[in-house]
């Protein structure tokens, strides 16, 4: 059976701290020029319902630095659930490729993907989940910090799907999570059940006052108000979460050395004033770089099923 990739509720504590340890370590074997095809010959597939940047440039930038290559595909051309069956698409693209990275609309996509592929398949995005940004912030702060654990970590928006992935990875590595979010934007009772089964002595902390939300905190995290898909919900939630906004007030009333995190793309403004998003604390280009050597350790893990 194929290794998955698919949400971090899946993923042990043990394999999960493998993964940091490898993405590291790449990371430094790239910056002392050492760059060794480890997955040479091999085929990523990278099937996207929904436009990227960071997504795809740091997948299709892994597999080549690591010796592979990467085939594109998007829902238009490939059909998919229309011309092509998912259950059709992933036998036969398991032909071709040896993993497939998807981006979709729904979780429901990447999970059938899983039942009919050969391949491994990796969570490169869904409605419920975005389990390799949050590895790589988790990677971020370890750097940064020198730990994860005891960390005060709050995401300050909608209980969406990275909010989600965070707070799972949270879990996983002994930090304190914070849900700051406006009342009936939180996690949905599903999540809530399923983070109360894999961690049963672990709060889901949510506080609907930002204020104290972020009081202690180490880390202050932020995304944009309205997903991909959200578009028509876009000026109501505006006006809800205006009061959210991460702004200097906000953030002085986190702790002094303090960082700030967001997983772009950013509407400064909106969600984030400049001059946080652009300001001494942010963090958020060093976030961004660490999808690129994540994203390395996880074909690694999948493919060679190495670990250092």
């Amino acid at each position: 059976m194929p290794r998955h990739f698919l949400e971090l509720l899946g993923i042990s504590e043990h394999d999960a701290r493998c993964l940091i340890n490898q993405a590291i370590a790449i990371k430094q074997d790239e910056q002392g020029g050492r760059r060794p095809p480890i997955l040479s010959g091999r085929t990523l597939g990278l099937l996207f319902e929904k436009p990227s940047l960071r997504t795809r440039v740091s997948f299709e930038a892994a597999i080549a630095r690591l010796g592979g290559n990467a085939i594109f595909l998007n829902r238009i051309d490939v059909g998919l659930g229309v011309r092509e069956s998912l259950m059709d698409f992933a036998r036969v693209v398991s032909q071709y490729v040896d993993v497939l990275a998807a981006r979709t609309f729904s979780h429901a996509t990447i999970e059938e993907l899983a039942r009919s592929a050969t391949i491994p398949i990796v969570n490169a995005l869904s409605d419920a989940s975005h389990p390799c940004q949050a590895m790589a912030d988790i990677m971020t702060i370890e750097e940064l910090r020198g730990t994860v654990s005891g960390t005060k970590l709050v995401f300050v928006g909608d209980g969406n799907n990275v909010a989600r992935s965070l707070a799972v990875a949270s879990a996983i590595f002994g930090a304190w999570f914070v849900l700051a979010a406006p009342v009936g934007y939180e996690f949905p009772p599903d999540f809530r059940a399923r983070f109360s089964a894999r961690f049963p002595a672990a709060p889901l902390l949510v506080e609907s006052n930002p204020v104290l939300a972020v009081q202690g905190a180490d880390v202050v995290y932020t995304d944009v108000w309205a997903s991909m898909g959200q578009e028509d919900e876009a000026e109501a939630r505006r006006a809800v979460f205006i009061p959210y906004q991460v702004n200097e007030a906000l953030l002085s009333h986190a702790n002094p050395d303090a960082i700030f995190l967001h997983c772009l793309p950013a509407h400064r403004g909106e969600e984030v004033t400049r001059e946080v998003l652009d300001g001494p604390r942010s963090q958020v280009i060093l976030q961004a770089a660490n999808r690129l050597y994540f994203e390395m350790a996880l074909l690694v893990w999948l493919l060679a099923d190495g670990t250092r």
